[in-house]
């Protein structure tokens, strides 16, 4: 049986035999490891197709070859072996001596067609997410799934989350590697819905086997596991083979962080490496002066040696995420932040002598969170320009209000999904909504329309303690509300009309809002109207 180099995806066409886990002579049992390959998409193991010795191995360790190509030799054992899909005639697959034999013998094969395969695209997560990567994979190629059952975990900047696969079938093929970043609408697996599908019928005379589940690519007959083995150094992943080939010729960190990759995501391959090596090696390159040792002229030398230890720690992917979005909300919006104080005593009164009954009553945990949501929703249907967004010179106002929750996620996350037509709730409503979805955030439970379609984001950095702070704008929206923590400390107040000290609860909101459409005067109206909705709570209007 001869194995050949897989097609790990479509625009893959080689691969860097890494490893040989098996030698010439040496047993095998199917699915047991064979070698470990690496390409510009993924580096994996490669599983036997069957079980048997191997007696050839015609490709080395840190060789790179064609996909199709023959890299070992295998006698099988067994009746169970999966067979090569492939344009070669019968006789080609089977040793000469039995091809007479083969050929009295009537051969049965069904393989459905390809029309029978729905194609699994990157969902989109949001407004402004323009891309998604591949957590995990909860499912592998040739496992049977149902409708709406979850199929593979993905990580933007706004959420992590697991996509429900949206009809039921047979997992027939995955096109994008774990840790790998595609673009929305990518295809990134696909669904046999047929019967017949996904197996291989290859009957002789009366006898019947059933082969394994076949991956559809051309040259590729046993279905693998994409994970990729997580090699990252610094910001950026190297391959097994890039490294070894960097250890060997000396290559330091420093310099690999300079080679441009030509691979996917720019990833350094092996002609990139060794294309450096050839120019370093005529003096093409310059040399690498460490960072540490590169003063700016305006910036004094330290007078003393630096001593002690760092950590290099690569950001995760929604990191990364968070940081690029903000920078790009802070390079839209013209941000301007107004800031004023409310007296929310009697809301902090109510919540105390309410907050057992109305988690006895309704399930419902009282917190200022919906008082403070449901005022917001008043100021939106009173200032409905907030709750618009911008396109070139367009302005698109929008008469739902689906209200934002930023949700913290630990370790160092942040998620901000929406309740739908929040407008449409009570207080109660509201309060179970925000409950909600911070449960569904920290579990990882949301669904892509969790995260679609926001008009206006609250973030309350006050549950950590802090009592004042200034929110980047959620884009494409024009206006974030911050909820700084409620505070008692002495104010003076009016009573009969004298002044007077007295203990108060207070809160500090401040509003980011886009200058561009959001004025001055209106931004001040709008959190206005907030602070004397709050102000102005009174029990019996529940």
């Amino acid at each position: 049986m001869e194995i050949v180099m897989p097609k790990m995806g479509e625009s893959v066409s080689e691969g860097t035999i890494i490893k040989w886990h098996k030698k010439i002579g040496d047993t095998v049992k199917r699915d047991e490891i064979i070698f470990e390959i690496s390409t510009d998409k993924v580096d994996t193991e490669i599983p036997s197709p069957a079980s048997g010795k191997i007696s050839e191995i015609r490709v080395s360790e840190g060789d790179t070859v064609e996909v199709g190509t023959v890299v070992a030799v295998m006698e099988v054992t067994g009746e169970s072996v999966t067979e090569s899909v492939s344009e070669k005639p019968e006789q080609e697959k089977h040793p000469k001596k039995e091809s007479k034999e083969i050929e009295d013998k009537p051969v049965k094969k069904t393989i459905a067609s390809v029309n029978e395969l729905f194609a699994v695209e990157m969902p989109k997560m949001g407004e402004s997410v323009m891309e998604g990567t591949i957590i995990k994979w909860l499912k592998k190629v040739g496992d049977p799934i149902k409708r709406d059952e979850a199929l593979f975990e993905i990580s933007t900047d706004k959420v992590d989350t697991e996509v429900p696969c949206p009809v039921e079938g047979t997992v027939a093929e995955i096109l994008v590697a774990e840790q790998e970043t595609v673009d929305v609408g990518t295809i990134v697996a696909k669904i046999s819905t047929g019967e017949e599908s996904f197996v291989e019928k290859v009957s002789v005379n009366e006898e019947t086997v059933t082969a394994e589940p076949v991956q559809m690519h051309d040259n590729f007959t046993k279905p693998i596991s994409l994970t990729p083995s997580k090699r990252i150094v610094g910001e950026r992943f190297y391959s097994p083979l890039v490294l070894s080939i960097a250890q060997k010729e000396g290559v330091s960190f420093d310099e690999l962080e300079r080679i441009t990759g030509t691979g996917l995501n720019s990833r350094v391959t092996k002609n990139d490496i060794l294309s450096y090596l050839k120019e370093r090696a005529i003096g093409a390159v310059k040399p690498v002066i460490k960072a540490e040792k590169v003063t700016k002229s305006f910036i004094p030398a330290p007078e003393f040696p630096f001593s002690g230890e760092v950590e290099r720690i690569p950001m995760d992917n929604i990191r990364q995420k968070i940081m690029e979005h903000m920078i790009a909300s802070r390079d839209t919006s013209v941000h301007v932040t107004s800031l004023v104080e409310v007296d929310v005593t009697r809301i902090d009164k109510f919540i105390r002598d309410n907050k057992d009954d109305y988690l006895e009553r309704a399930g419902v945990k009282l917190t200022f969170m919906a008082f403070i949501a449901d005022a917001c929703i008043k100021a939106l249907r009173a200032y409905p320009l907030v709750n618009s967004s911008i396109d070139g010179n367009t302005i698109i106002q929008k008469k739902y209000i689906n209200l934002g929750i930023a949700v913290a996620v630990e370790p160092t996350g942040l998620i901000v999904p929406n309740i739908k037509a929040a407008d449409q709730r009570n207080l109660t409503g509201l309060a179970n909504a925000i409950s909600d979805i911070a449960y569904r955030a920290r579990n990882k439970k949301l669904t892509p329309d969790d995260i679609a379609g926001g008009t206006f984001t609250i973030t309350n950095f006050g549950v950590f303690g802090t009592t004042f702070g200034i929110p980047i704008i959620n884009q494409p929206e024009v206006a974030i509300l911050g909820v700084g923590a409620a505070i008692k400390r002495p104010v003076v107040i009016e009573i009969d009309g004298s002044d007077a000290i007295a203990i108060r609860t207070i809160m500090e909101l401040t509003l980011s809002h886009d200058h561009r459409l959001i004025d001055g005067m209106l931004g001040s109206l709008f959190l206005k109207h907030i602070k004397e909705t709050l102000e102005g709570f009174e029990p019996e209007s529940l």
